[in-house]
């Protein structure tokens, strides 16, 4: 697959390093311009880009950066392609590091909140993925499928093709994806959930996504 990755902090650093391990070609964006990721691109053989060069022609791109900084991104996934797959790997941290975002807190999910300030016109497929797994587990935690001990990772869209072609990448690289339902579900796996960094098989995440209060927990509000 061709794909384009927008944010190279750990998430992004890691999920480059794993999917060209994979064999994907990728390109790789950060907010500090393409020199900056010279170490990167050697180590993988990825292509460091701008990015606005990220989505054109990608045939999946992750969105991996700080809520604070999506509003800033507006336009960036504008010359992808109609339908193209797009992950977001992103969290809300209020008090830590985003601010206080209205929306979010009044009850709108995540990645629908990404989505309407990236994607206005709802011309991609948005998925949530890969957003409570620690960055070097994405590394260091993969397993052969049939293995006791693979971890499940929760997956969320509202299309069914796109969230099998994001659980076909987590196969790839060591996981079993589980589906998650919807985007309009995925405040089941947002920080302070019980499936929000646990470390369990496809059966337990299905468990922990099912047990997730609806309220936000009051340490993660801003």
């Amino acid at each position: 697959m061709r794909i384009g990755i927008i944010g190279a902090g750990n998430i992004g650093g890691n999920l480059t390093r794993a999917f060209t391990r994979a064999g994907h070609e990728v390109r790789v964006a950060n907010s500090r311009g393409p020199e900056t990721l010279a170490d990167l691109a050697a180590e993988t053989g990825a292509t460091a880009v701008v990015a606005a060069e990220a989505a054109p022609g990608a045939d999946l791109v992750v969105v991996t950066v700080p809520q604070r900084s999506v509003p800033g991104l507006a336009g960036v996934l504008d010359a992808a392609a109609d339908g193209t797959v797009v992950v977001d790997t992103g969290n809300y941290y209020p008090r830590e590091r985003d601010g206080r975002i209205d929306a979010i807190e009044d009850g709108t999910p995540e990645t629908v909140w990404v989505a309407q300030h990236l994607d206005p016109a709802g011309r991609l497929r948005w998925v949530k993925a890969f957003n409570g797994i620690q960055a070097e587990h994405l590394l260091s935690a993969g397993r052969p499928s049939g293995d006791p001990q693979r971890r499940g990772l929760p997956v969320a869209a509202d299309d069914t093709s796109a969230k099998a072609v994001v659980i076909g990448l987590l196969d790839a690289i060591g996981f079993d994806g589980v589906d998650a339902g919807a985007l309009a579900d995925s405040w089941r796996q947002q920080p302070g959930t019980p499936v929000y960094g646990a470390e369990l098989d496809a059966d337990g995440i299905t468990r922990a996504l099912e047990a997730a209060p609806r309220e936000r927990p009051e340490g993660f509000r801003g």
